[in-house]
């Protein structure tokens, strides 16, 4: 069975392609070194448009006569107020433009017009150099270093910053008071947070970003209306940071580092923390077969968060203790721990 992996790398060679949704600009080129928060392409996106029917409007009833008072072109980009048609003679009547905006299309005696635009940019996420530029997409970065990736993220944004580490073990709390003036400009690595009052008040230092063990759920909508990246590696609930993790990060602690904090399952988009690191490493797969001997993380109750590794594969299909049969695997927890777990229920951490 394919197992979905997390990373928890202490040096490894990443590639990250970064694209747009639409044609636009791309702002680097190969070769190029770029910093995380650097934007690599923009575009415009379209997100409202509004139909003038000037046939209809105006009463008539061929689609030249129409077409004959029109006096913008496509393409051309108007204000509020500008006039669209106007018939001319002694009693004009005149259609005009309901905001700015550009003129899309002209067809049939109506006039297509897009009157809002979004700014759309892609930023590179990770410090690194670009190797590959698609034309009016986007590129591909490349770099080494340690890789750390979480289960949620609040939006696609970057910060970049001297990494502090707040949590002593696992199992710390990230409580407001430890939230101190002399963290401003810092990445901050706290354990589980409950207090969206904590959260505001990293965003009044300001932080530079957030990587939390967990968080609970109900800090969600908070979190997604913060203009810093926070990172949750574990997930939703009061959860330990694994110790691999926290091993890592412990030992990194004042190095300068990146978080990148976009959430799309979907794009295959999870939140990173990455720490550039002068050697090269070796490009780690997304996906494994579940196998012996790897180390992995149990997403399933009662032993939500915990790293052990596999001993053995089953074969075939287990009966679990609530009467399921699926595929599983037994995974040593401690020397003395064994426990069946069904691979649904487990990430494989490279």
């Amino acid at each position: 069975m394919l197992a979905q992996v997390t990373h928890i790398l202490g040096l490894t060679n990443i590639r990250r392609t970064r694209t747009l949704p639409v044609a636009g600009r791309v702002l680097v080129s190969p070769g190029q070194r770029v910093h995380a928060a650097d934007v690599i392409a923009e575009a415009d996106t379209a997100t409202r448009h509004v139909l003038l029917d000037v046939r209809r409007w105006l009463g008539y009833t061929r689609v030249d006569e129409a077409e004959r008072v029109i006096v913008r072109h496509e393409g051309e980009r108007v204000q509020e107020g500008d006039v669209i048609a106007e018939t001319g003679g002694l009693f004009s009547r005149i259609i005009r433009a309901p905001s700015d905006g550009v003129i899309v299309t002209i067809t049939a005696g109506r006039v297509l017009m897009q009157v809002e635009s979004r700014p759309v940019q892609v930023l590179s996420g990770i410090s690194g150099v670009v190797t590959e530029v698609y034309p009016e997409r986007g590129a591909a970065i490349e770099s080494s270093g340690a890789l750390i990736q979480g289960a949620w993220g609040n939006g696609p944004m970057v910060g970049e910053g001297l990494m502090v580490i707040l949590l002593k073990t696992p199992e710390d709390e990230l409580q407001r008071t430890d939230l101190e003036v002399s963290l401003r400009g810092a990445v901050v690595v706290g354990g589980h947070c409950k207090d969206p009052e904590a959260l505001r008040v990293a965003a009044s230092l300001p932080v530079r970003a957030l990587v939390l063990a967990s968080m609970s759920s109900d800090l969600i909508a908070v979190a997604r209306g913060m203009e810093f990246p926070i990172m949750v590696i574990e997930g939703f609930g009061r959860v330990p940071m694994n110790e691999a993790a926290f091993r890592l990060l412990t030992t990194s602690d004042k190095r300068d580092v990146s978080v990148y904090a976009p959430f799309n399952l979907a794009a295959g988009e999870r939140p990173e923390l990455f720490i550039p690191l002068p050697t090269t490493g070796q490009m780690a797969p997304d996906s494994v077969y579940f196998a012996p001997n790897q180390s992995v993380r149990i997403q399933g109750e009662p032993y939500r968060g915990r790293v052990g590794s596999i001993v053995q594969v089953r074969p075939g299909l287990t009966v679990l203790p609530n009467g399921v049969r699926a595929p599983a695997a037994d995974v040593r927890l401690e020397p003395e721990t064994q426990v069946i777990i069904p691979l649904a229920n487990l990430e494989v951490i490279e």
